[in-house]
C-alpha cells in the first residue's frame, strides 16, 4: 500500500461500521480539530495476532477517561472492532491505528460535554519505523522543547495534544540528519524520544528513565519484563543528561520503534552491542510467539 493516507483502497472501521477507505472523513466542525480533543492506541498484529492488543485497548478507554471523554464501546467491541478491519483488508501483519475523538455536535468551543465521543480503527502495512537504523543505530537529537510536569497534562494518557512538541522535535531532527529526538522532561531529567522509550546499558546493568513524566509504554513494560527473564539487573530511575556519556549502549522501544538500537545522542556515541542486539532478537521472537 502506498499514497497519500486520505486516498488508499481498503476499509476503515468507523462508529461501527466499515466504511471505504475514501469515504472515512470527520467535518471541519469536529471538536478535536479544535481542541485537540483525541486519544489514540497504535499497535502492530504479526501473522495475524495483535501484539498485546487487549492492553492496548483498555489503555485507549482509559485515555479517554483521563480526558474526561467517556469511549463508548468495550474492550471487546474494540477487540472486534480491530480484527474486524483486519480481516476487511486482508491483512495478517499491519499496524493498527485505533483513534477516539470529540466530534461535531452541540457544542463548539472549549466545553464539548454535550458533542458525541466517536472511534475509529484504521490499518497499514508498515515496515521498519527508523528504516536502516533498525539495524545499524539511529541517531537522535536532543530536542528543545522538554516533556511538561504531570500537574499541567495528563501524562498517563495517549492523547493526541502531547504530540504537538514531539512533531516539531521531529521536524528539527530530521533537518539535522537525523531519525528522532530525545527529550528532557520539567526538571532536566533524560525523559524519552518522541514517540518511543529509550534504555542505557552500563557495565551489564540496564537504566531507564523512571516513567513519572510521560507515557509508560506498553512495549517498554514488555521489554523491561524481558530483561528480568534474562536474569538481567534493570533499574529504573532519574538520569542526568551528562549521564549518556557514561553508558556503552542505547536502544528505543515503542509499538512502532519495536526495538532500535541508538547509535548517537548529539555528541554521544553507543555501541549496538550484543545486549541490545539479543535484546531486539528475543522481541521479535516474542511478538510472532
Amino acid at each position: 500500500m502506498a499514497g497519500a493516507y486520505d486516498d488508499r483502497d481498503g476499509y476503515i472501521w468507523m462508529d461501527g461500521t466499515l466504511v471505504p477507505w475514501r469515504d472515512a472523513k470527520v467535518h471541519i466542525l469536529t471538536h478535536a480539530m479544535h481542541y485537540a480533543s483525541s486519544v489514540f492506541e497504535g499497535e502492530r498484529c504479526y501473522s495475524g495476532k495483535i501484539f498485546k492488543s487487549r492492553e492496548h485497548s483498555a489503555r485507549l478507554i482509559e485515555s479517554g477517561r483521563l480526558l474526561d471523554m467517556e469511549i463508548p464501546y468495550s474492550v471487546d467491541q474494540i477487540e472486534e472492532a480491530k480484527y474486524s478491519m483486519l480481516k476487511a483488508n486482508g491483512w495478517t501483519d499491519a499496524y493498527v491505528r485505533a483513534v477516539a475523538w470529540r466530534g461535531a455536535g452541540e457544542d463548539m468551543g472549549v466545553s464539548a460535554s454535550r458533542n458525541p465521543v466517536r472511534l475509529a480503527v484504521a490499518g497499514w502495512e508498515w515496515g521498519a519505523y527508523y528504516g536502516d537504523a533498525k539495524w545499524q543505530g539511529a541517531k537522535l537529537d536532543i530536542a528543545k522543547w522538554k516533556r511538561p510536569s504531570p500537574e499541567t497534562i495528563p501524562t498517563a494518557a495517549k492523547a493526541a495534544g502531547l504530540y504537538m512538541i514531539c512533531t516539531m522535535s521531529k521536524h528539527a531532527a530530521e533537518a539535522k540528519g537525523c531519525s528522532d529526538a530525545l527529550f528532557m522532561d520539567y526538571r532536566g531529567y533524560v525523559a524519552e524520544a518522541t514517540g518511543a522509550n529509550v534504555f542505557f546499558v552500563k557495565d551489564g546493568v540496564v537504566h531507564t528513565p523512571l516513567a513519572d513524566a510521560f507515557l509508560n509504554g506498553i512495549t517498554r513494560q514488555t521489554v523491561i519484563g524481558m530483561l528480568k527473564d534474562m536474569g538481567l539487573e534493570v533499574v529504573e530511575r532519574h538520569i542526568m543528561p551528562e549521564e549518556l556519556a557514561s553508558f556503552s549502549e542505547c536502544w528505543l522501544t515503542g509499538t512502532a520503534a519495536e526495538v532500535t538500537p541508538v547509535g548517537q545522542i548529539g555528541e554521544y556515541h553507543f555501541q549496538v552491542g550484543d545486549l541490545t542486539r539479543k535484546v531486539s532478537d528475543s522481541y521479535e521472537k516474542l511478538v510472532r510467539a
